[in-house]
């Protein structure tokens, strides 16, 4: 970081604190406003979903009429959002009528495995992304590189739920090295599950979710890697006795490393999408199989806690990629229109700070 730093004003910080605050309520509203109307617009009827066909079919119409209170198919869509939005304010966020239990114990339960899931799809998806992508573009045209690109292109074009059927019936069916679903072994409790379990049971839904998640980031950060490679300033480093590797090393990873961090982070919508349908696909009991759960039993409660959730994931993760930023690149603080002038002197300490072999000189750039 520069020696003399930025400071930034209470009033800056202050404004900063309540935009974020703000945005991250109307997010909530929308997201929160969307899912009930799409629930009151879908044909499923919560009624016969939950209780069977055969089964209404043979109910009396009183029956009928108490079931359907119970799960309020006949109250209106704007009634029944505002009676949930209060609760939502005092901290209740309903009963999940499909699981018979409150929303935030059926999300706490299953947001664990969903969890572990996706941060290690996330994590494995980024990291073997990133390097993948920078060494294909560090040998561009060789056989390595146009070997990445053809696994990017053709698995950036799978289903997800397809390849994940496919190393279903690989790994478990045919090898039989994994088991063939659920997060627990069968006829085991939770609380008698050890780490070693629990890790066997989710590696093949955490495999499907990265595998699925390094086409993009591995794609674009080839690119970005090219890019840095044919800029002025690499070739001035390799005029001063630098090797490509070497001078991508020193000078180009922190412009390579940005844009890489700002697709990962928006990729946790992604991640999410997919694992819904990779829950589905391995049985694996997270938040995703809820949700789907949720939408075709007409569980509006639980389908908007889920939703809530994701919607709070995202929003966070977008929200910790700027935040380090700053670690990365200092210069992305002075994207603040009220800090053009504190930005243009620290650019010029910059420039200052170079040495004659084209690296920071140590205290002024960290």
């Amino acid at each position: 970081m520069l020696t003399s730093g930025i400071g930034l004003s209470n009033s800056v910080v202050s404004k900063v604190v309540f935009h974020t605050i703000a945005k991250f309520l109307l997010l909530m509203l929308g997201v929160s406003l969307v899912t009930f109307v799409l629930v009151s617009l879908s044909p499923i009827d919560p009624v016969q979903a939950n209780v069977g066909q055969a089964a209404y079919l043979n109910m009396s119409e009183a029956k009928r009429a108490q079931l359907a209170h119970y799960w309020g198919s006949g109250i209106p869509l704007w009634e029944r959002y505002g009676s949930w939005l209060g609760d939502l304010l005092r901290g209740d966020m309903g009963m999940s009528l499909r699981y018979n239990a409150p929303v935030v114990e059926v999300i706490a339960t299953r947001a664990v495995n969903s969890l572990a899931l996706m941060g290690s799809a996330w994590v494995i998806s980024g990291v073997l992304g990133f390097v993948l992508g920078i060494t294909a573009g560090l040998w561009q045209n060789s056989i390595f590189d146009r070997l990445v690109k053809g696994y990017c292109f053709v698995l950036a074009s799978v289903p997800t739920f397809w390849l994940g059927l496919i190393i279903l019936m690989v790994f478990a069916v045919y090898l039989g090295w994994f088991p063939v679903g659920f997060s627990v072994p069968l006829g085991m409790s939770a609380a008698d599950v050890g780490l070693g379990d629990a890790l066997h049971h989710m590696a093949l839904p955490a495999l499907t979710l990265s595998v699925v998640g390094v086409a993009n980031i591995a794609l674009h950060t080839r690119e970005k890697t090219v890019d840095v490679l044919e800029s002025d300033y690499i070739r001035f480093a390799c005029s001063r006795g630098l090797s490509r590797k070497q001078a991508l090393l020193h000078h180009g990873l922190r412009n390579i490393a940005l844009p890489a961090l700002t697709l990962q982070c928006a990729s946790l919508a992604e991640i999410f999408g997919g694992s819904v349908l990779v829950e589905e696909v391995f049985s694996y009991p997270g938040l995703g199989q809820a949700a789907v759960t949720a939408g075709l039993g007409g569980d509006v409660a639980l389908l908007a806690g889920i939703a809530l959730v994701s919607a709070a994931l995202v929003f966070a993760g977008n929200m910790i990629a700027n935040l380090i930023y700053g670690f990365i690149d200092v210069r992305m603080s002075l994207s603040q229109p009220c800090l053009a002038n504190e930005g243009e002197k620290a650019s010029h300490q910059l420039k200052s700070s170079i040495s004659r072999d084209g690296r920071p000189q140590d205290g002024e750039v960290s």
